[in-house]
């Protein structure tokens, strides 16, 4: 990769490759041969959950994204999307943000842009904003500032399934906290692999595309943001996404591949005191509960002990105002207990979740085969909604109808008899949370039932 300060950044090969599959050759989300692209669905908070229902069913259908990254606390912020491809989260999140908020979506493949930029006006329209507060760069993730964006410019900055396509996963988290304000965080949900992976995977265009042969090896990522200068990586949540295709699975061989959300900082160093901290609520869709990280879950009113870089984080970040530190005022203790503060290996979290069931802030998994039938909830099945082209539901001829205070497990029904009927584990409280996606799915069948049996699909 070419990167002159003089004569600016150029394209790779890689980014030629990557230009070429995700502007010519994919044309929706079905026309991926893995699921390592694609979003599980999450339990989502209300506000989310409508957000989403706004944005445009072109821009939604151009989504390649492998998790959904919305972060908290958003009122007001500065947002930076890298690889915002057709702008799907640059949208949702300029309604989060608000009029006094912004978006920025940066990508290198105009194809995707051109999707992006001509729903403007829409979005604004449905919003009921004055002025746009959304706007498209045309540019390199691993040359922000080459691009017009400022240093020291953004609160937050998200990125989905997009670092991983990079042939210099560094250079793009040095651009990120380049840009980012001191306590600034960056929020992303990516791929990665087990163990670094062979020249012949990381060689493969298909893989490439598909976001799996660029996988970073998940420890490198610790590695990386310590050099470059953010806090060490906190882990979200992780999930397995499924890679159904043959070929492709044998070229992969030993390999595993997690899709892991993480959340880094940029923080002042130095600081190591452990705190205690208690969340005072009110945090839009997280107003009781407020879900962190995979350690640390705040309830409000409750007194939690947290690690140094945890409280750095919470002291130094925008959620500051949403804490109360004890004692007040903030003279935190040494550090003497790290517990908390261990590494997270993203491969377990997803196992363990996947047989504990979600949390409200992470997302077990179950493939979706084609020609398979699948039983959802209610809230599983309105999540389905936007992707009506790839399902066909059960009765025919209506859409899902949210139906709350259900307490289903996902089945695979079998299509014949041959076929085992196989019963998730992922069931969190009143909804089966999560549903991640295999391709082809134009002949899979969705029954929604309610805990009384009666169908809660509505006839069109």
């Amino acid at each position: 990769m070419a990167h002159n300060s003089q004569k600016g950044f150029s394209d790779s090969s890689v980014h030629v490759d990557v230009k070429d599959y995700y502007g010519k050759r994919l044309q929706k989300t079905s026309d991926l041969k893995t699921g390592a692209c694609v979003a599980p669905a999450q339990p989502l908070p209300t506000h989310v959950r409508e957000a989403l229902k706004k944005v445009h069913p072109e821009v939604t259908d151009k989504y390649y994204g492998c998790g959904l990254v919305v972060p908290e606390c958003l009122e007001g912020c500065r947002i930076l999307d890298l690889g915002c491809g057709s702008g799907r989260d640059c949208y949702m999140l300029s309604l989060l943000v608000g009029e006094k908020g912004h978006v920025t979506g940066i990508d290198m493949t105009e194809a995707q842009l051109e999707v992006a930029r001509k729903h403007t006006d829409y979005h604004m329209k449905e919003f009921g904003y004055k002025k746009p507060n959304v706007s498209f760069v045309q540019g390199y993730i691993e040359a922000l500032t080459e691009a017009g964006l400022e240093k020291n410019a953004f609160d937050i900055i998200i990125s989905n399934c997009v670092v991983n396509l990079s042939p210099d996963k560094k250079q793009v988290l040095a651009e990120a906290y380049s840009v980012l304000k001191d306590g600034g965080e960056l929020y992303f949900s990516d791929i990665y692999s087990s163990g670094r992976l062979t020249e012949e995977i990381k060689n493969h265009k298909v893989l490439w595309g598909e976001c799996l042969g660029g996988a970073l090896w998940w420890k490198d990522l610790l590695q990386l943001a310590e050099e470059v200068g953010f806090s060490k990586p906190r882990l979200v949540t992780a999930s397995i996404p499924g890679v159904d295709d043959k070929e492709l699975q044998d070229i992969l061989g030993d390999f595993k591949f997690v899709s892991a959300t993480y959340r880094l900082f940029k923080l002042p160093k130095g600081n190591n005191r452990t705190c205690q901290v208690m969340y005072n609520g009110g945090i839009t869709g997280a107003e009781d509960v407020f879900h962190f990280d995979c350690q640390y879950t705040f309830k409000t009113n409750q007194v939690v002990e947290v690690d140094g870089e945890a409280a750095c984080i919470l002291t130094h970040s925008r959620f500051a105002e949403d804490f109360t530190f004890q004692p007040p005022g903030g003279s935190c203790k040494p550090c003497c207990d790290k517990s908390k503060a261990d590494t997270v290996d993203p491969f377990e979290l997803a196992l363990r979740l996947t047989s504990k069931g979600p949390s409200p802030a992470t997302g077990g998994c179950f493939s979706a085969k084609s020609d398979a039938v699948l039983e959802v909830d209610g809230e599983a099945a309105y999540i389905l909604t936007p992707f009506a082209e790839d399902f066909s539901f059960q009765p025919l001829g209506g859409p899902c109808q949210y139906v709350s205070g259900i307490n289903l497990k996902c089945v695979t029904h079998p299509v014949s008899p041959a076929v085992h009927t196989v019963t998730t584990t992922c069931v969190h409280q009143d909804a089966c949370c999560t549903l991640s996606r295999s391709y082809p799915l134009k002949h899979a069948y969705a029954h929604i039932h309610t805990q009384e049996g009666q169908a809660a699909v509505s006839e069109s």
